[in-house]
């Protein structure tokens, strides 16, 4: 694999991972063109991505954990810990009987076009709602059951999944439901990338070079930070009707390539 593979991969993983369209869908079809690779590379980018949004979200982590005496931060981080705990509990309770569908073309390209109708309609419905940037307890065991659903079901999109069960279950302002699944993403992801790989050194899985997953990370981190930025202010002004839209267009461009026997 050449650098220059690393780095488009590392663009890819980065801009689609966050972004409400589906990292795995875009990163199956980079992979038909350039091999597939190890699951440790795969984890080695999507670090770089969550240690991105940890890094635009700084401030907010450092005044949660900074200000725990104030009642509205402990109710914050609670319902962040809640949110985690149900995804740590029920994820490795479906990882552990195998309730996870193959992360093959077809399948994923099927949930971008539902995840794509899924987001038009949840949005409408959401607009309906007085503006709330609330985050309850019920939006948090939503948004860890989302994560779940999102893990079992490539495709889905776990931002998309979690913004808009957060939007439809009462927290219906978008900046404020896509701060809280992103927060909820840190440790979520950190932990499961942090358990992948503990499995791959275990079992002595093949590694790419050191070079080929340093620049991969170093890309990925870097390009993450500028869409995760560019996204939360896209959304103050925006609605997701966009993001829909090119679900709707890539899955079924997807879905065509497959009946086409271009991809498999």
């Amino acid at each position: 694999m050449t650098l220059m593979n690393d780095v488009l991969l590392g663009v890819v993983e980065g801009i689609t991972e966050f972004l409400p369209i589906s990292s795995t869908g875009h990163l199956l079809l980079v992979e038909h063109w350039l091999g597939a690779r190890t699951d440790a590379y795969n984890i080695t980018i999507q670090s770089g991505a969550i240690l991105a949004v940890t890094l635009v979200f700084w401030r907010r982590i450092v005044a949660l954990l900074t200000g725990f005496r104030l009642a509205e931060n402990r109710g914050y981080l609670g319902k962040l810990t809640v949110a985690f705990l149900v995804t740590a509990v029920l994820g490795l309770a479906v990882k552990k009987l195998g309730f996870e569908l193959p992360t093959t073309v077809f399948p994923v390209a099927l949930a971008l076009v539902l995840g794509g109708v899924w987001m038009l309609v949840a949005e409408r419905l959401a607009e309906r709602l007085p503006d709330s940037g609330v985050v309850t307890l019920r939006v948090a065991i939503a948004v860890g059951l989302a994560q779940v659903v999102a893990g079992v079901f490539p495709g889905t999109s776990r931002s998309a999944a979690t913004i808009f069960v957060a939007m439809l279950l009462g927290t219906s302002n978008r900046a404020a439901a896509t701060e809280f699944a992103f927060l909820v993403g840190i440790p979520t992801m950190f932990a499961a990338s942090g358990y992948e790989m503990l499995k791959q050194v275990q079992a002595g899985a093949a590694m790419e070079s050191w070079t080929s997953l340093g620049v991969a990370f170093a890309v990925s981190t870097v390009t993450a930070f500028v869409a995760v930025k560019w996204l939360l202010g896209f959304i103050r002004t925006h609605r997701f009707t966009a993001f829909a839209v090119y679900r709707l267009v890539f899955g079924g461009v997807l879905l065509a390539l497959t009946a086409a026997g271009v991809l498999a």
